[in-house]
């Protein structure tokens, strides 16, 4: 699959997503700094399905009808990369085919599919 992970998410969770075979696009790394607004828009122009801990994209895709191809919001207690990782590989584990193009939020006992 192909990631765009914010800035906020972290390099390690990059990393092991692209430990893992997956095409991922690291904001730390690539894009220090980018605003939400243009995250979103190379996401959508290059296919990329973001993964962020920020609520503002859920916003920006709600309440703004910003388009995507799929973001994935972590709502975790606990932010610490190993966290968001295991989040992550439960998620990838369970539902990776229903990840385009829905907005998913994903807490440490939860995982909610909207289509906005």
């Amino acid at each position: 699959m192909r990631f765009l992970v914010d800035e906020c998410t972290g390099p390690t969770v990059a990393r092991w997503l692209r430990d893992r075979s997956h095409e991922v696009f690291s904001v730390y790394d690539e894009a220090r700094g980018a605003a939400d607004d243009d995250i979103l828009d190379r996401a959508y122009s290059e296919n990329w399905i973001v993964i962020t801990n920020d609520r503002d994209f859920g916003e920006k895709v709600y309440r703004d009808k910003r388009p995507h191809h799929g973001v994935i919001f972590l709502r975790l207690q606990d932010e610490r990369a190993a966290s968001k990782i295991s989040a992550i590989e439960k998620l990838l584990d369970a539902h990776e085919e229903r990840l385009a193009d829905a907005f998913v939020v994903v807490t440490e006992t939860q995982v909610r599919f909207g289509h906005a």
